[in-house]
């Protein structure tokens, strides 16, 4: 079971086309949960859902989102990344036999990819960036790359394991003291309101409120979260780990094996999404307990997908289906920045069509999907043409202290 085969990298390493059309489906499904942090308030994304729009058209696209992409797209480049990890630190180790060649190209090469993160953060103004934070749990993960698989996945499941267990703890204390529970739930959207109005005030602002908006958002998102961010991201590295070295991202399992993930990666996430989705709507009336199974589901769904686009593989339709994400997946980095630039900057920024605000979970959908077709168009066009895209070609040539090639393309005929 594989696709046609991808381009070469510019060394002549082989690159693996189903890792690619794994990273170009997931990057450009991340656009459709970043747009609506984009455009609107990001603390209303969760805690106010009716402040985007709440019409039956609404209803829909929302609940399609929560069950089939809310944080899958995330888990995936995760996993992918523990995969290149892998991948990048045997070919180092395998042309040297120094023991600090690992560590210290490995740590350049992530050092460099944090710089970039932080000036997609702080310059072009998107607090929701992952590359930063991915530059650091890559090199968390790196210190348990020799692990068997299985240590690989048990270490990778802590993360769940951890928020399961506090979450445990938590509705229990909650439940003996309803009366605390119900004064720090008030606390809680009270803070949440509070946050939704200036997000709101500096989103509707001038250009250099929502500037300094946007950066007060990152530098409070580095304090509070960056930890539990990298936590995550490294555990889930891990797991993309485990899968690589059997074989799982690479498609080289059976037909059969990926039909019984996909019935039990769906047949698990599903339920637990439908379950967060209706207490989320305010349905439930009663203690919130969904958050502690959510990166069970998180996982779980990722699992599903991951067996779904296999299973798409293993026919010529399939293929054909797919083929076009290599090219998405190759130029991965440039589409992630370009989707800033795009959504953030040119639609909803005060310098752009100022249209913060003005759209519903309906129109945001359709804008993500809109603006993704463009770029999945492009990267097809841009790969005949060129080995790497912009940014994928500025880091590598910082990483290898050199200029490398940009022009030529590198596609082979299968």
């Amino acid at each position: 079971m594989s696709a046609s085969p991808a381009a070469d990298e510019p060394d002549g390493a082989p690159r693996i086309a189903t890792l690619d059309i794994l990273r170009g489906i997931a990057i450009l499904a991340i656009l459709f949960m970043n747009v609506t942090e984009m455009g609107a308030s990001m603390t209303a994304n969760w805690s106010d859902l009716r402040h985007l729009g709440w019409s039956a058209s609404d209803q829909t696209v929302w609940w399609l989102r929560t069950i089939l992409i809310e944080g899958t797209p995330r888990a995936m480049l995760q996993m992918l990344f523990g995969a290149g990890m892998l991948i990048l630190t045997d070919r180092i180790a395998a042309r040297s036999s120094d023991p600090f060649a690992v560590p210290l190209r490995y740590g350049w090469r992530n050092l460099v990819l944090w710089a970039f993160g932080m000036a997609h953060m702080l310059l072009l103004l998107w607090p929701g960036d992952i590359l930063h934070s991915y530059a650091i749990a890559a090199l968390v993960a790196c210190l348990f790359r020799e692990l068997p698989p299985r240590a690989l996945l048990v270490l990778g499941l802590s993360y769940a394991a951890f928020t399961m267990a506090l979450g445990v703890s938590t509705v229990a204390h909650r439940t003996a003291d309803p009366a605390a529970a119900a004064a720090s739930a008030a606390r809680v959207a009270a803070a949440d309101a509070a946050a939704i109005a200036r997000e709101d005030a500096f989103g509707h602002g001038t250009m250099a409120q929502w500037t300094a908006g946007q950066r007060a958002v990152s530098i409070e998102r580095l304090r509070d979260d960056e930890i539990v961010i990298v936590w995550e991201a490294a555990a889930t590295m891990l797991i993309g780990a485990a899968l690589f070295r059997w074989g799982v991202l690479q498609g080289q399992w059976s037909r059969r094996r990926y039909r019984w993930l996909l019935i039990a990666g769906y047949g698990i996430g599903v339920p637990l999404r439908l379950y967060g989705g209706w207490e989320a709507t305010g349905a439930s009336g009663g203690i919130d307990i969904a958050w502690l199974w959510e990166d069970a589901a998180r996982l779980a769904m990722t699992m599903g997908h991951l067996a779904a686009v296999m299973l798409l593989l293993d026919s010529a339709r399939g293929r054909q289906l797919l083929q076009p994400f290599v090219a998405a997946g190759r130029t991965a980095l440039t589409l992630y920045v370009a989707q800033t630039l795009i959504v953030s900057w040119a639609i909803f920024s005060p310098i752009g069509l100022g249209l913060y605000g003005r759209l519903d979970w309906t129109a945001m959908m359709a804008v993500a999907l809109a603006v993704n077709a463009l770029l999945l168009r492009g990267a097809n066009v841009y790969v005949r043409h060129f080995r790497m895209a912009p940014v994928e070609w500025a880091w590598r040539s910082i990483v290898e202290l050199k200029v490398l090639p940009l022009r030529g393309a590198a596609t082979r005929t299968p």
